[in-house]
């Protein structure tokens, strides 16, 4: 007779996301999943399978929980708007004190020397979703004439994308909340 599984997988599951959040891809053992997920190594290869696919379980769970953020941006009543509340909420996850530093995204781009083409895809997926969610926001704002009608959107869109993934960085030293609230506001002026 086989045992039943004595835990809740998705609570699990969301502890292995936080170590590869805090910790990066290649940077987190077994033995920190282990640990952390509080299951025995057979209850974690039976239900995940390995490392590698429990990773992008986590990375999916993440950006589940990231496209909560968009919704700002898709549901704004004005460009400028939608951006200051998406950046608000951004900073202040991005700096949260309960949470790992910075993003998972970001923090795995930065700390896998060379991603394999599984965790590269769902990277690059996530950095796509949110330039056509910011890109999309931009075009309303143009067409609303919030935004002048001779700024390149495709631009702006890929820098509020890079500023996005710089803030990212920036909390993982811990410092510069103040300094990403400002630049935002900054950026926000410019368009």
């Amino acid at each position: 007779m086989a045992r039943t599984k004595e835990f809740d997988r998705a609570q699990v599951l969301h502890k292995a996301m936080l170590v590869f959040w805090e910790k990066g891809y290649d940077g987190t053992s077994m033995a920190d999943l282990l640990e952390a997920m509080d299951i025995s190594r057979s209850s974690m290869y039976e239900t995940f399978t390995d490392k590698h696919a429990l990773y992008l379980e986590a990375a999916q769970l993440y950006r589940r929980n990231s496209q909560e953020k968009r919704r700002f941006l898709l549901e704004a009543k004005s460009a400028k708007e939608g951006i200051r509340q998406y950046f608000e909420r951004h900073i202040d996850g991005s700096f949260r004190e309960d949470t790992p530093m910075g993003c998972l995204v970001t923090n795995t781009i930065v700390n896998v020397d060379s991603p394999e083409d599984e965790i590269n895809r769902l990277m690059r997926t996530h950095f796509e979703e949110l330039r056509i969610a910011f890109y999309e926001l931009l075009k309303r704002g143009q067409e609303s004439g919030e935004i002048e009608a001779d700024r390149n959107i495709d631009d702006l869109a890929y820098m509020l994308l890079t500023i996005n993934h710089g803030i990212n960085v920036a909390a993982k030293l811990n410092n510069g909340r103040e300094r990403a609230e400002s630049m935002i506001k900054t950026v926000i002026g410019m368009l």
